[in-house]
């Protein structure tokens, strides 16, 4: 695994509205002009792409997606691909499109699992069925990527059968822009999702954890990768990416108030419980989640120097977060480059007000340090 791979660095368009605070109705709804804002802010502050959410409360991804990328000059979108909530084809084809309306600057973003009553009311069949999720999901993967290295000018097309999919003739019109095709991004935590990344991924996400927790992680992905290539022949290499939020300010006391500020108006029970809504799915990502936080309660929520998993008391998902000045905020981001994370998805409350911060304050002294390493 090679520690002179670029880094990249992202943020996150909030596609359910945000605010100053959570545990809170958002105070600031999604809207057109707030997410353009925030895109624009983001791409001003240097930051390369942007997720889009998905979820049963989210906006809907490609139409986000396609704006952002139509309201910004650079700026890539990470869009959710959601096997067994779109076919393999139409989604391979709706990529392909805005790769082509966007001139390359699209990223796929595969999400197989999410809450059980989500995936119900999406009319997932497989809800409760975690691995059948994922070997469905290699299956989705098989024909988005069979279907986009046929565009039909041969007179043929893509042919599939598997458990979960059958496809006769299957066309990508239009190709896509980027040769041979968008990356794309996965996370899963468990044994059958890291299982599926190692066959099918360019970069393996992670929600933040501590260093030696990412460490073995990668480690274990790494053990898949080689696994492959002594029984099946199946020679890959894959990118490690992590999701975090961030709280930086000029010292260190003005970014840990930051931090609890956030938490400020949310009920304080629900502040202390254990016991969270998030935390009933059978995602592995967010267990994992979930014992940080358990793991922290006693110690004002730090789970290592300058992370802070405080905002798992309210939010679901990748929690952790980065505090303190841009001095340490880099450290740390850097060790965990040294390890051999190259892709960073970051974001904070309110992200407009947020991505101009850290544009302001950390990306300077974080670029500086890429670059000093020949990182960028």
């Amino acid at each position: 695994m090679s520690h002179k791979q670029r880094v990249e660095l992202g943020w996150f368009i909030p596609t359910t509205g945000d605010g100053e605070y959570i545990g809170i109705a958002p105070q600031r709804p999604a809207s057109p002009e707030y997410l353009t804002a925030v895109a624009k802010a983001a791409e001003a502050a240097g930051y390369e792409f942007t997720l889009i959410p998905a979820g049963g409360d989210c906006w809907d991804g490609f139409i986000v997606g396609s704006w952002i990328t139509s309201q910004t000059t650079k700026l890539k979108a990470l869009v959710a691909l959601r096997p067994g909530l779109i076919s393999p084809v139409l989604a391979a084809r709706t990529a392909a499109t805005l790769d082509q309306m966007s001139s390359g600057r699209v990223m796929m973003n595969v999400v197989t699992g999410h809450y059980p009553q989500d995936l119900k009311a999406c009319g997932d069949i497989l809800y409760d069925q975690h691995d059948a999720r994922y070997e469905r999901t290699l299956e989705f993967l098989e024909v988005v990527e069979g279907v986009w290295k046929h565009d039909g000018q041969d007179g043929m097309g893509f042919n599939y059968e598997g458990k979960h999919y059958f496809v006769e003739g299957g066309t990508c019109k239009p190709a896509t822009y980027q040769s041979p095709y968008p990356p794309v991004y996965f996370g899963g935590s468990s044994v059958a999702g890291k299982k599926t990344a190692a066959k099918t991924a360019d970069v393996y996400l992670m929600w933040a954890e501590p260093l030696d927790w990412i460490q073995e992680q990668i480690s274990e992905m790494e053990g898949y990768l080689q696994e492959q290539r002594e029984n099946d022949g199946l020679d890959r290499t894959l990118r490690y990416g992590m999701r975090a939020q961030l709280v930086v300010r000029e010292t260190e006391q003005e970014a840990w108030d930051a931090a609890w500020r956030i938490l400020s108006k949310a009920d304080p029970e629900q502040v202390k419980s254990k016991e969270k809504l998030h935390a009933k799915t059978d995602a592995k990502g967010q267990e994992r989640q979930m014992d940080l936080f358990r793991q922290s309660v006693e110690n004002d929520y730090v789970i290592a120097p300058n992370m802070w998993s405080g905002l798992s008391a309210i939010r679901g998902g990748g929690a952790v977060a980065f505090v303190g000045t841009p001095a340490q905020v880099t450290a740390r981001i850097m060790e965990f480059v040294d390890i051999g994370v190259t892709s960073f998805i970051l974001s904070g409350y309110p992200h407009l007000e947020e991505a101009e911060i850290t544009g302001k304050l950390l990306m300077p002294v974080l670029q500086a340090k890429l670059a000093e390493r020949g990182l960028i």
